[in-house]
């Protein structure tokens, strides 16, 4: 009996008879030649069954498959740098699990709402598969850079009492009675579990009840929030930009083959390492004028203003000291300029606009009371935070990155909906 291999490990066979277990992504037809396209969820192999090598039955069946039959293929490893991959099967057996019919994502143009539909089925194409391995990888290096740089992983609740980012986003839902939200952001859990472990991350969906169809919006992503005890703004962003290169450089290793079959062009991502640029928002406001737009200071940038700044730049920018008015009610103020507080957003280059959100939190009980009383937010739903400022309140700061956002810059694709597996948007629940 030969040997079950996956495709991702086909290279190491050369010469040897193996058996792969998998899918008909494509077949062409050539008479006395059956060019089979294999994928197992490892990668994708070219299969060839020439038809005076095998049986009369087993070519048969190579010759009646469909896309996406099911199948198990044994053949002979060899190395060919023509082939997809650089190796290809010689067939010498073949077996058929499900021959399929009628599949509905044939390997042409189709339009996005049609995919969308059949998103359980899109994702099996070389493309989303790219796609969502490049996420992978993302995700993989998130993990080794914080837990190889002292951060400890605290899984914080999907459900919760209060807002983070602000009321007028929440999905609310009934908790026996009571109201109850899906969350926002781990942050202010995170901010509690630091004054116990000093650096610590949480990594989950988040959800916002955003009425937007813009392609950088989803109502649920995926994010990572770092945060750190003994922490200014300053320190923040050196963290950032070591995670972010990290990361970038990363995948630039590991999914070189998937960025091919992208056809994305690294050159700029290969750039990608610290120092990244740092812009005050005041700076920021002045570069956007010069450019003949008509912003007005205390505005929050939208997506042509953050493409607009990146655009002057060959790596992600920092973009900080916001208008305190334009974000979360928990940030710092500037000591001396209480207009502006301690906040800072990443913008990637090319367009891809902020992939991080961050800054220093308000330590002091004081302020931070006054903050919830302008924000009009119910007290007794932060009494516990208010606790964190009365009992060993220390300075503080911490960071989501999106990990939608992230894919899409890293991948080069146009839409947010490509970066997650199953998206969910304003107007697609299904699948």
């Amino acid at each position: 009996m030969t040997k079950w291999v996956y495709i991702r490990e086909i290279g190491e066979y050369v010469g040897q008879e193996v058996t792969l277990k998998g899918w008909v992504y494509n077949r062409t037809d050539k008479g006395k030649l059956q060019f089979l396209v294999i994928r197992d969820g490892t990668g994708f192999i070219q299969a060839v069954a020439f038809q005076k090598e095998l049986p009369a039955e087993v070519f048969q069946r190579a010759a009646s498959l469909t896309q996406e039959s099911s199948v198990v293929v044994t053949g002979i490893v060899r190395a060919d740098p023509r082939a997809p991959g650089g190796y290809e099967l010689g067939i010498t057996n073949l077996e058929i699990i499900q021959l399929v019919q009628d599949y509905p994502i044939a390997l042409k143009e189709h339009g996005v709402e049609f995919l969308m539909a059949n998103r359980h089925l899109w994702i099996r194409t070389k493309r989303q598969h790219a796609i969502l391995m490049v996420r992978v990888e993302v995700i993989r290096a998130i993990r080794d850079w914080l837990d190889s740089h002292g951060f400890v992983n605290m899984d914080t609740p999907i459900l919760t009492p209060a807002a983070c980012e602000g009321t007028t986003t929440l999905f609310e839902t009934d908790y026996f009675g009571e109201p109850a939200y899906l969350t926002q952001s781990g942050q202010l859990y995170n901010e509690a579990n630091i004054m116990a472990f000093g650096r610590v991350y949480c990594f989950g969906p988040t959800f916002r009840a955003e009425k937007s169809k813009t392609r950088r919006h989803l109502t649920e992503f995926w994010m990572v929030e770092p945060e750190i005890a003994f922490c200014d703004l300053y320190d923040l962003m050196e963290v950032e930009e070591q995670f972010v290169s990290y990361i970038v450089q990363r995948v630039l290793e590991r999914r070189a083959r998937e960025l091919e079959v992208l056809e994305r062009d690294t050159s700029r991502l290969a750039k990608v390492e610290p120092p990244f640029p740092r812009l005050s928002y005041d700076g920021a406001v002045e570069l956007l004028r010069k450019q003949g737009f008509d912003f007005r200071w205390g505005e929050d940038f939208g997506a042509p203003h953050e493409t607009a700044i990146s655009d002057q730049f060959e790596k992600p920018v920092f973009v900080h000291h916001y208008p305190t008015q334009c974000k979360a009610f928990y940030m710092q103020p500037e000591p001396g300029r209480p207009e502006v507080c301690r906040s800072v957003d990443l913008l990637a280059p090319e367009g891809y606009g902020e992939i991080i959100g961050g800054g220093e939190r308000i330590a002091d009980y004081e302020l931070l009371e006054q903050r919830i009383r302008e924000h009009n937010l119910p007290r007794e739903a932060y009494e516990w935070y208010l606790d964190l400022r009365r009992y060993g309140t220390v300075p503080h700061a911490g960071f989501g990155l999106g990990v939608e956002r992230t894919v899409s810059w890293l991948t080069g694709i146009h839409h947010l909906r490509e970066a997650i597996p199953f998206p969910r948007m304003l107007e697609r629940i299904y699948p």
